[in-house]
């Protein structure tokens, strides 16, 4: 078997031709990738649940928009924190995943947390992929990966992360932020 190079902390950026209604334009930070599979989250679908319906102890420290985001199509029952935290020490309830990025054990009490927060979002499920699955995909033109930034986990406009993280690349790629949502009616 191939080694295969971690993905982890960058972004999966669907592209215009991935056809899984599941991913249209999403934009997916990787929590984890290695040769056992792929683990992330969509960052950038906002349900209408508020986090205090379900987490209410987390409500508080959710960022903007206050509400639960649909992480992916698997296990949709179960939550994943992810929390910006910036510094070296990250604290007790808290797990690196890359740069200041990380998850949080939910089950912590939140005033353990509350004060080394940058910024918190809730997710419902999450997106995976099995052994050689990601890499299939990647292969296939399904996504772009990029560099991932601490403030795309908290964006204020979750639904506008596609256009803004492509038009912030420094390539050919920002172009495709124009890419229309119907080319038909183009």
């Amino acid at each position: 078997m191939t080694e295969v190079s971690s993905l982890t902390g960058r972004l999966l950026v669907a592209t215009p031709a991935l056809a899984d209604p599941n991913f249209d334009r999403a934009v997916v930070l990787l929590l984890d990738h290695d040769e056992e599979g792929t683990l992330g989250v969509v960052l950038n679908r906002p349900t209408p649940v508020g986090v205090g319906d379900i987490l209410e102890s987390w409500a508080e420290l959710a960022g903007d928009p206050g509400v639960v985001f649909q992480g992916g199509p698997v296990s949709l029952d179960s939550a994943l924190g992810v929390a910006v935290i910036p510094g070296d020490e990250g604290p007790l309830g808290w797990r690196r995943v890359y740069g200041a990025i990380g998850l949080v054990d939910l089950e912590t009490p939140p005033e353990l947390l509350a004060a080394a927060l940058g910024s918190l979002r809730i997710f419902a499920g999450y997106a995976g992929w099995g052994p050689g699955q990601l890499e299939d995909e990647l292969s296939d033109g399904a996504w772009y990966v990029v560099e991932s930034e601490p403030g795309d986990v908290s964006s204020p406009e979750p639904e506008s992360l596609w256009r803004a993280v492509l038009r912030r690349q420094r390539s050919e790629l920002a172009m495709v932020a124009t890419y229309p949502d119907d080319p038909s009616l183009n």
